[in-house]
């Protein structure tokens, strides 16, 4: 890893966004690191550059709006969106359906940028899509800050994928998980809560 990747990972360990221990992704796989970007972002002056330098890496490709799961996509998309001179909008889950709310919509042939803070599966980038094909618009690229997907597992958006940094991290599904065998508390992470043995409840 070279050159501004290096230095953006620098500041995810500055402010104790690169954590190490047994957590519960969202994805439902375990790992033993977790990149908790809200910890990142919290400083406006980080958050401004590194959304700079991701909007120009996407830019020729003429977004129209940036699209990001809530909750942790809404500060990089509002920041990308800034950076790019366009609107910056998310979905919500209602009953478990990634919904648009608060009069947040999309119109035919727009050309959607999805942003997400940390991509693993990409699940929550795949719940945006129907929004986006419902309205008629069109996903143009995918924006992340990390990309912390395996090379070998790295999910086909069947659009250009971006990001700040690619951090090879192991992920295990929970039955095979080697920090569950060592019964290593597992964490679920922006809770902070503990959920006990080793094993997800």
């Amino acid at each position: 890893m070279k050159g501004k990747a290096t230095d953006y990972l620098a500041q995810f360990q500055a402010t104790g966004a690169l954590l190490d221990g047994h957590f519960l992704l969202s994805s439902g796989l375990h790992s033993p690191r977790y990149l908790q970007c809200a910890l990142v972002l919290q400083y406006p002056k980080i958050a401004e550059a590194m959304c700079a330098d991701l909007a120009e890496r996407v830019r020729q490709l003429e977004p129209q709006v940036v699209l990001a799961p809530a909750l942790g996509g809404i500060v990089l998309a509002y920041e990308l969106a800034r950076a790019l001179g366009v609107r910056g909008i998310f979905g919500e889950r209602k009953e478990g359906k990634m919904v648009l709310r608060r009069g947040f919509r999309l119109t035919p042939g727009e050309r959607v940028l999805l942003a997400e803070d940390v991509i693993t599966t990409g699940g929550s980038l795949r719940e945006l899509y129907p929004l986006v094909e419902a309205a008629g618009a069109q996903v143009v690229c995918i924006a992340a800050l990390v990309d912390r997907s395996s090379e070998e597992k790295r999910p086909d958006f069947g659009a250009t994928l971006e990001s700040l940094i690619c951090l090879s991290v192991p992920t295990y599904a929970p039955e095979v998980c080697p920090l569950c065998k060592k019964g290593l508390p597992l964490v679920k992470p922006g809770s902070r809560e503990t959920l006990g043995g080793g094993k997800a409840k």
